[in-house]
């Protein structure tokens, strides 16, 4: 079997988006982008989201402010708040599975992640939790998180996915199992690995 990933991008929508979605389409890949709020409401944002949606391309939750980990503040008001207030703001985006990703400093699965309450409200609500691994020589399978930010860092994008192609990885839409530790709201056999504030 091929090694393969899986590419979200995390933190958009931006201007820089556009051009990652003219690179994707070039290239007939799909992938995932999980939204922030507070970008999804600038001007001209939501018209890009759409774009990406309508393109076939993943569209997930990444919290509505983006401020602290859910981890680090488990407070059960702010916890609903910041995934039920973006999950609102995507409105008909999203169709059948409602994805989320958490987030943490310097992309660090752990502790900070997500506290109990957050966690409760994400199997309540029927949630798929999405998280990552990105190192692609030690796994078969590797969930890459990219951002689609205005850092310079998308204008290597083309390069990076010749690298891929070079090495034979596949790019693909699926996510492996390992790292989504909860489906439609219930545990899979990755959860025990996910890292809660208790």
């Amino acid at each position: 079997m091929r090694t393969r990933v899986t590419l979200t991008f995390d933190n958009g929508p931006t201007r820089v988006t556009a051009q990652v979605l003219d690179v994707l389409a070039a290239r007939g890949l799909s992938a995932s982008f999980f939204l922030v709020g507070e970008r999804l409401r600038q001007r001209g944002m939501r018209v890009l989201a759409e774009r990406a949606a309508r393109e076939g391309h993943r569209i997930g939750n990444h919290s509505l402010n983006h401020a602290t980990p859910l981890g680090v503040n488990d407070d059960p008001v702010e916890a609903e708040q910041e995934i039920e207030g973006m999950q609102a703001l995507l409105g008909e985006l999203v169709t059948g599975e409602r994805f989320f990703r958490p987030f943490g400093g310097g992309g660090v699965i752990d502790r900070n992640l997500l506290g109990r309450h957050a966690l409760e409200h994400l199997m309540r609500g029927g949630y798929t939790c999405v998280l990552w691994s990105s190192v692609l020589t030690a796994r078969p399978w590797s969930v890459v998180v990219l951002h689609d930010l205005p850092t310079g860092a998308m204008a290597r994008l083309p390069a990076f996915l010749d690298a891929l192609d070079a090495r034979g990885i596949e790019v693909v839409h699926e996510l492996p199992e390992d790292c989504v530790p909860i489906r439609f709201g219930r545990p899979t056999s990755s959860f025990s690995a996910l890292p809660v504030s208790v």
